[in-house]
């Protein structure tokens, strides 16, 4: 099967959705699939990889990006278009939301697929109301098939109506965006020397681009309330979204009024392979959702797949609180300082969630969400949903 995956996010570009895109395509094409990645245009981008990469001419996902899709579904004439959607990724411009309406009305289109990375809404303009929530709500019923990637979403995708009738709704979890494979003769003790981890210190780990629903700012709180030998690593930069930026400048600002400079490192962004060699030198991990956590966090599955010990916010009832992680209310400093103490004296309990923590990543092998996406393709093809046919 020929499948085109869009995603306005791709590496070298930071952000998780981008990381899902290039896994998920990689693991489709180990299993024979002809799969084509369709992105935006970046700086000093190179795609030196196995999967074949796109880049459209586009810098902005504004509404030239109908003529530009569609000018490459033409070239390319894919079986499966698969939208890869998060909101803030393009730019908050409602443009991706209408393009599989506008590609209905075409004679020879593909299946239409979309992946639910998150259903906030754009923000369009000032006062737009109800439009903002109707624009996701277009996207998720105007293809043929949605994808929700965990079971809070799945509720509300069927309460806007989806899975009713032709449409097809199927919940196909994220897998760990980051595998465990540090660099070849990695060292834990001379990895955290280089960072300035002295044996008797704790090094907390938090991964991910910053923005306000990660709680980094109660996670700077929560250190401040802690002894001197408790350092922490940030890993990863702000996100691209302007109001990212603004929190990542306020997190920065606030690590410096707290004088918490020399105990905080914030690394930017990193290839895999030094994302993997710093989880694998933490002790634990802080991962404080102020949404709580939920299995589209693939930062999460990283932290757990890596054997981290995991401090997060409750979310999904599928995270066993002191059998997979550690949970503690969300926006709550000191809850999550006491945590932070309890797991860095309890080697038993690390070893439980380090342990409990990788057995629950292990079910979400890429292995096995490609084959769920090979069988949705496949339904959609037998269907008779597309033009195509």
């Amino acid at each position: 099967m020929n499948v085109a995956l869009l995603s306005a996010e791709y590496p070298p570009m930071p952000g998780g959705v981008g990381d899902y895109t290039r896994n998920l395509g990689m693991a489709l094409l180990q299993r024979s699939h002809e799969v084509v990645v369709l992105t935006g245009a970046v700086n000093g981008a190179e795609d030196r990889q196995p999967l074949r990469v796109i880049r459209l001419p586009l810098r902005r996902w504004d509404w030239r990006c109908w003529r530009v899709v569609r000018r490459a579904l033409n070239d390319l004439k894919p079986d499966v278009l698969h939208i890869q959607y998060q909101t803030g990724a393009y730019g908050m411009h409602p443009a991706i939301n209408l393009l599989p309406q506008r590609l209905r009305l075409e004679a020879n289109r593909p299946h239409l697929v979309v992946t639910a990375h998150d259903l906030l809404p754009p923000y369009l303009f000032p006062k737009a109301g109800p439009l903002r929530n109707w624009v996701t709500r277009r996207l998720m019923l105007d293809v043929d098939a949605v994808v929700a990637t965990n079971d809070a979403d799945e509720a509300q995708l069927r309460r806007w109506g989806a899975g009713r009738g032709d449409h097809t709704l199927a919940v196909i979890p994220i897998g760990a965006n980051i595998a465990v494979a540090p660099p070849p003769a990695w060292n834990r003790q001379e990895w955290r020397a280089r960072l300035g981890i002295a044996p008797e210190m704790t090094l907390i780990a938090h991964f991910g681009l910053m923005s306000r629903s990660k709680g980094v700012d109660t996670l700077i709180q929560a250190l401040a309330r802690l002894p001197e030998t408790f350092r922490l690593i940030v890993i990863g930069g702000e996100a691209t979204a302007s109001q990212d930026r603004m929190y990542a400048d306020e997190v920065r600002r606030q690590v410096a009024a707290l004088r918490l400079s020399e105990r905080v490192v914030i690394t930017g962004y990193c290839d895999d392979a030094t994302v993997s060699a710093h989880l694998l030198a933490a002790d634990l991990a802080a991962l404080p959702f102020t949404d709580g956590a939920s299995f589209r966090r693939g930062s999460l599955l990283a932290t757990l797949a890596h054997g981290v010990p995991t401090i997060t916010t409750p979310g999904s009832a599928s995270l066993a609180d002191q059998t997979h992680v550690f949970l503690t209310p969300p926006g709550d400093p000191d809850a999550l300082a006491g945590a932070i103490m309890r797991l860095a004296s309890d080697p038993a309990l690390r070893e439980r969630l380090s342990a409990g923590g990788a057995a629950l990543a292990a079910q979400f092998s890429w292995k096995a969400i490609a084959r769920q996406h090979e069988e949705l393709y496949g339904k959609l093809q037998y269907s008779g949903t597309s033009a195509r046919l």
